[in-house]
């Protein structure tokens, strides 16, 4: 067990405690995402509910990884080689969930743009059957993006009562955040769309890291910040010219 009170005093247990952190958080957003546009399919009294118990699962499938840290480092440890290329377990994790999510958003912009076709709708039309599906989706991405966390984490402190404390500062901030940008997602249609595409990048950047290709984070999460500023401006547009046909049509 480590002592917490020496690593209370050390200035680097605490710039490495406020990077992970912020690293954490960032991380979170792929996944926080993820459970906004999932969560906006469910009724209405469901949504809250759904999204507490899909961030709570991401917090106990973390903390329950640290716990067990050794092995979360094996995974990294080429399982066979194929192309040249060594593929351990946290590649085939990665891949698997890059897969899931493109495959989730692909079928989400079909029903976007043609809604009519309900017979290919991916979760039932029952309540029951609905709320479930949800959190089963939500678990098996949270595992993906768990494990991706936790070898972040491990990449970057040996301390584990660090990573707990940003494991579970992070969590709190996706709880938080999560209802005002599932909100925000349901009233601006346009970026659902958006975020749809967010979630085919974010899915496309798992499968290149699981084949071994490195992807920056930073080239990735710029293009998306890029992409949403962009479609605040089309947002401002809008309410403008809606506001100007309002007046005219007020003046008539």
């Amino acid at each position: 067990m480590e002592n917490i009170s020496v690593l209370l005093q050390d200035p680097a247990a605490w710039v490495a405690l406020v990077t992970l952190v912020v690293m954490e958080v960032v991380l979170g957003i792929d996944n926080l995402i993820f459970i906004s546009i999932l969560t906006n399919k469910l009724p209405a009294e469901m949504r809250e509910k759904a999204r507490r118990i899909g961030i709570g699962l991401a917090l106990v499938m973390r903390l329950g990884l640290l716990g067990t840290v050794a092995w979360i480092v094996q995974l990294t440890t080429p399982v066979f080689e194929l192309f040249g290329h060594g593929f351990s377990w946290k590649d085939m994790i990665l891949i698997a969930g890059g897969l899931f999510l493109v495959w989730k958003a692909t079928k989400e912009i079909h029903h976007a743009v043609d809604p009519v076709d309900k017979e290919e709708d991916f979760i039932a039309s029952t309540a029951s059957t609905t709320f479930a599906s949800a959190i089963g989706q939500i678990l098996i991405l949270d595992l993906v993006f768990s494990i991706d966390s936790i070898i972040t984490a491990v990449g970057m402190t040996p301390h584990v009562p660090i990573m707990v404390v940003a494991v579970v500062a992070a969590v709190t901030v996706m709880l938080v955040a999560a209802t005002p940008l599932a909100n925000f997602i349901e009233k601006n249609p346009t970026i659902v769309m958006l975020a749809l595409a967010f979630l085919m990048m974010i899915g496309t950047t798992l499968i290149a890291e699981g084949m071994g290709f490195h992807v920056p984070k930073g080239y990735v999460y710029a293009a998306m910040a890029f992409s949403a500023l962009v479609e605040v401006l089309n947002m401002f547009a809008r309410r403008k010219r809606e506001r100007d046909r309002a007046a005219k049509t007020a003046v008539h």
